[in-house]
């Protein structure tokens, strides 16, 4: 798809600079737009293509049955129409928060801003072993990723190991049988979803993966990548010294805040860049948002995390951009994420972590149910697995932080909307 004369603006001033093209960007500029802001405003990204929805790439993207185009979050005309710049296939290089510019790869620049707004996600993690370098490994993490993977896929490679039982994982292993290729999954950890979900949600789905032919090996660490002379990947090697051949490795490990740019500049930050509850970071007129601000979250009681979903990024590109309206108002979001594997979604609203009960609530064999997660006796999480009505309900019980008993959970002739 071409983008003619909006692929490189050359600006060298805007009153607000926002850095990074997806869902955080791009609601950025959507918002400050909606609140009223009549400013100059330009986006700088990486990508190439306009803003575009990530989750559906390793969905409906790579499985074919969604084409590009569907995918981008507004159309061409729209960035025109509100006067929203785009300099596409760029790379910031570095910030100078006292001359209040940013510097682009390849010596173009600098561009000088009023407001930063940073929202530049996260790269892929890769893999560190040997072997690590070797054509065929993949990630799912933008369209180029993809790309480069249907182009593999299409050139007969059938045989993968798929390198982490995350979401991302676990949706890549999905569409991969579905197209018809013959999948390892590869987990360090006990279980899938370990960070994420409780031990019924893990199972159930190792089950279902199985179930349709995935080779799930769990507890089981990769060493190396085994290589030909022409340094295409053949196969994997194990912790155990076994090899699996295979012909592509899809990795799913992760993401690496990108955020070296502002914690070189002096912004505060560990793991991503700390912002406080607008967003702000500690650099002078300079936001963060996304999966790659850390923050104080209620819902995790108050612990500095960071959230990759795109729940997180939209809410909070709004916080900021009415924040520079002059509307302040905190960030305090519901987090929410959901998956799609095979004819299964999974729908979870709250935050796990820190849970001292999870109550199942429906049989997972009927492939229908949730897992209502307690601490202290309050709801903080729901997971629902094809069950949108406990959901919908559940969201409104982690809201409220309601307190409620295993019993009164587990009972599906009780909806969970009586127990407000």
């Amino acid at each position: 798809m071409a983008h003619k004369a909006q692929s490189l603006v050359p600006m060298t001033r805007a009153d607000i600079v926002i850095v990074g093209t997806g869902h955080g960007g791009a609601q950025a500029a959507i918002a400050l737009r909606q609140n009223g802001y009549a400013g100059s405003i330009l986006m700088i990204g990486r990508d190439k293509a306009l803003p575009y929805e990530r989750p559906p790439l390793s969905k409906e993207y790579l499985a074919g049955d969604k084409p590009f185009e569907r995918l981008l979050i507004r159309p061409e005309n729209f960035w025109a129409d509100k006067q929203v710049s785009l300099m596409l296939s760029t790379t910031v290089t570095k910030i100078d928060p006292v001359a209040k510019q940013v510097m682009l790869a390849g010596g173009a620049g600098p561009v000088e801003y009023g407001t930063l707004i940073w929202a530049a996600g996260g790269d892929a993690r890769r893999l560190s072993c040997a072997g690590a370098h070797l054509d065929g490994i993949h990630a799912v993490r933008d369209k180029r990723d993809v790309d480069a993977l249907m182009a593999d896929l299409a050139g007969g490679k059938r045989r993968v190991v798929v390198v982490g039982g995350g979401y991302i994982g676990l949706e890549a292993a999905a569409v991969l049988t579905k197209l018809e290729c013959q999948v390892t999954l590869l987990e360090t950890l006990p279980r899938l979803l370990a960070r994420v979900a409780g031990e019924e949600l893990s199972d159930f789905f190792a089950r279902e993966h199985r179930s349709h032919g995935v080779d799930v090996r769990l507890d089981c660490a990769l060493e190396s990548i085994v290589g030909d002379a022409d340094d295409r990947m053949t196969g994997v090697k194990l912790a155990s010294g076994e090899e699996v051949p295979c012909d592509i490795v899809v990795v799913g490990i992760g993401i690496v805040p990108a955020v070296s740019a502002l914690i070189a500049a002096g912004a505060a930050g560990a793991n991503g860049v700390d912002v406080d509850e607008y967003c702000r970071t500690s650099l002078p007129d300079v936001y963060a948002v996304g999966d790659c601000a850390a923050h104080a979250n209620a819902y995790a009681d108050g612990a500095v995390i960071r959230l990759e979903s795109v729940q997180n990024a939209s809410d909070m590109a709004t916080v900021a951009a009415r924040d520079i309206c002059g509307m302040a108002e905190p960030y305090d979001a519901l987090p929410w994420f959901w998956s799609n594997q095979y004819d299964l979604r999974l729908q979870t609203a709250g935050l796990s972590m820190g849970h001292d009960t999870a109550v199942l609530r429906g049989d997972p064999a009927s492939r229908s149910f949730s897992v209502i997660y307690l601490k202290d006796g309050r709801v903080i999480a729901v997971d629902a697995v094809n069950c949108v009505k406990d959901y919908a309900q559940g969201q409104k019980l982690v809201k409220a932080r309601s307190a409620a008993s295993a019993e009164a959970l587990v009972d599906v002739d009780v909806p969970l909307k009586d127990l407000l």
